[in-house]
């Protein structure tokens, strides 16, 4: 039998005597009531912001979905990975929050001669016909989720009167490159230069090349 070493049994006895007094139990409670509180009024308030902006951007219309005999027809090129959401285009950081465009999800893309079919799991599907297809570019990504420089991929198309941004990060580099090479070529003009953010300044672009 190992014996015990000295003091040690005591002062174990004593911590669990004085942290099971009952005044050491009300202290507990009370730091998890406080823990547990701040957590729902921040996310109440993430709750209140969200409706509200859902709220001052009901005049933008609903998208397309994807038509039926696209599901069934090959695409052009096709990537899988992560649909990081849609934007407003004048701002990376004012998210879209109708018609479920903001949230992030994994999805597919496809390019077709019609457009593009952006596939979500758990949302709706978009579909961004040629004739709304305005741009594509590489960026690190928006709101949401931002990576490595020309990580992601940028769909900027028109949503009735309202110029709003997609972002896109495939999973595999291949398809992506695939993917941007196709979806430029439905694209009445063709760029895949980083537009800079407004905290980027152009010799911090320099330095960047």
């Amino acid at each position: 039998m190992t014996p015990t070493p000295l003091g040690t049994a005591p002062a174990a006895a004593q911590f669990l005597a004085d942290t099971t007094r009952p005044e050491m139990t009300g202290t507990y409670l009370m730091y998890l009531w406080v823990s547990l509180g701040v957590i729902v009024v921040f996310c109440l308030l993430l709750w209140i912001g969200w409706r509200g902006r859902k709220r001052r951007q009901q005049g933008i219309p609903e998208p397309a979905d994807v038509p039926a005999q696209l599901i069934e027809t090959e695409p052009q090129a096709a990537a899988e990975g992560m649909v990081i959401g849609t934007v407003k285009a004048e701002d990376y950081l004012d998210r879209v929050a109708v018609h479920e465009l903001g949230l992030r999800t994994t999805g597919r893309i496809e390019v077709h001669d019609a457009g593009v079919a952006v596939f979500r799991a758990g949302a709706r599907n978009v579909f961004i016909g040629t004739e709304d297809l305005s741009y594509v570019r590489t960026d690190r990504g928006v709101v949401g989720k931002f990576v490595e420089r020309d990580g992601a991929i940028i769909f900027g198309w028109q949503l009735g009167t309202e110029e709003v941004e997609t972002a896109f990060r495939p999973r595999r580099a291949v398809e992506g490159r695939a993917l941007l090479s196709a979806a430029e070529a439905l694209t009445p003009r063709q760029t895949n230069q980083e537009t800079p953010h407004p905290d980027q300044t152009p010799s911090q672009e320099n330095s960047a090349e």
